[in-house]
């Protein structure tokens, strides 16, 4: 086999000169304003641009209600609280997401219970579910991995006849749509994240939106220690000051600083979404004809919002490991990624007696899978470099016929 020195892993020169990461926020001077009008006003948190951000992304999303929080594990740990998750129940859920899905599950003492996922959509698997369903199910926790929403007929249809609770976990698919219908519409409660590299951000920051009362005030409750100074929730009443402390709830509030970054960036969120879609259309186009890799779907009737590109690797026709194709699309300054690790991996989810091998399919598209850069800031030629240099390395460890 022939020295390759063109590749920046072996001294080469790289195909660009400055790192570019998989994802970034995308800020503007409209952003910035927003913020300092802020700044200059009487409120600087839990004030009047909370409550504008709340309906506006209620209005988005479809939903009855949405209910704001400082991150989008501090919606997760919220929803699961609003759902009665306590000890002894136990969550069904996807090992391919970010730990923090799971954690929320073990914050309110439940156990999260891990289902295999579908090998073509890489969600969970309802079949999986089901499978996993006992006197101890209390609710489903779906993750709308990449931006691809879940089977959300079959998922229903699911909970429906178990009576159980729909969590969704779409912080990856704020703006996806299933069956026409809008992400957010469609479970007891779904979660979004405003983390910087997600569709729209507000630092950090997140939502739950519900079409349930009930689920609504307790939410709003929960972020707040779980005070309330609604009159018709009061056990008692000593006067116009009084306020009760009813449940152990935390300071899960965001600020009106963060809410109107919020507002600025909802209003460019098609413009974001639609540039994700574009960066898509061009690299399906550039590796459709390669036999190496495998590029990511979307079945009819699924619309995703591509918070995530991940390409899959075919090893059985490459002679280089993900790690060292991970390392030079690195040094060709192409900032890789890899997600998820399957959640049950880690340490400390191993010493709570989760083993490996119990989602085989996940553990599969673990071994083989590399997230590319996708955000809405990527310029064209951002695109074309990234392309360049997956063609470059992926062509080198190709094995040849």
């Amino acid at each position: 086999m022939e020295e390759n020195n063109q590749l920046a892993y072996h001294g080469g020169a790289p195909v660009r000169e400055s790192f570019l990461p998989y994802g970034r926020q995308f800020i503007d001077e409209q952003d910035i304003q927003s913020i300092v009008q802020v700044l200059r006003s009487d409120y600087l948190t839990t004030g009047p641009t909370i409550q504008r951000l709340e309906e506006e992304l209620a209005g988005y999303v479809q939903a009855k209600y949405t209910v704001l929080f400082s991150s989008g594990t501090a919606a997760l740990h919220a929803a699961c609280y609003a759902a009665g998750i306590e000890n002894g129940d136990e969550v069904i859920t996807t090992p391919m997401t970010f730990a923090a899905s799971a954690n929320s599950v073990l914050y309110n003492g439940g156990t999260p219970i891990f289902a295999d996922i579908d090998p073509d959509t890489y969600n969970i698997s309802p079949q999986a579910i089901k499978s996993q369903i006992n006197d101890k199910t209390k609710a489903i926790m779906p993750v709308d991995f990449t931006g691809l929403p879940c089977d959300y007929d079959a998922i229903r249809s699911i909970a429906d006849e178990y009576g159980l609770t729909v969590i969704e976990d779409a912080a990856h698919a704020l703006g996806a749509q299933y069956k026409n219908q809008p992400i957010g519409s469609l479970s007891d409660m779904t979660i979004f994240s405003f983390h910087p590299v997600k569709h729209m951000t507000t630092g950090e920051g997140g939502a739950v939106a519900t079409n349930n009362l009930a689920f609504y005030e307790k939410l709003k409750q929960f972020r707040t220690h779980g005070i309330t100074k609604n009159r018709e929730q009061l056990l008692d009443d000593h006067g116009p000051w009084y306020y009760e402390m009813q449940f152990l709830g935390f300071n899960y509030r965001m600020t009106d600083l963060q809410a109107a970054l919020g507002l600025s960036q909802l209003n460019k969120l098609d413009d974001f979404i639609r540039r994700r879609k574009q960066i898509v259309v061009t690299y399906q186009e550039s590796f459709q004809h390669m036999k190496t890799i495998t590029t990511p779907e979307e079945l009819t009737g699924y619309e995703s919002s591509w918070h995530l590109y991940v390409m899959r690797l075919k090893h059985q026709h490459l002679y280089a490991s993900r790690r060292t194709i991970f390392k030079a699309l690195q040094a060709e300054n192409i900032g890789v990624n890899v997600h998820y690790i399957p959640v049950y991996y880690h340490p400390y989810y191993l010493q709570l007696g989760y083993r490996k091998g119990i989602c085989p399919h996940a553990e599969q598209l673990y071994e083989t899978i590399i997230t590319l850069p996708l955000f809405p800031a990527m310029s064209d030629g951002d695109v074309a470099d990234v392309i360049e240099a997956v063609q470059k390395v992926i062509t080198y460890y190709s094995k040849r016929r």
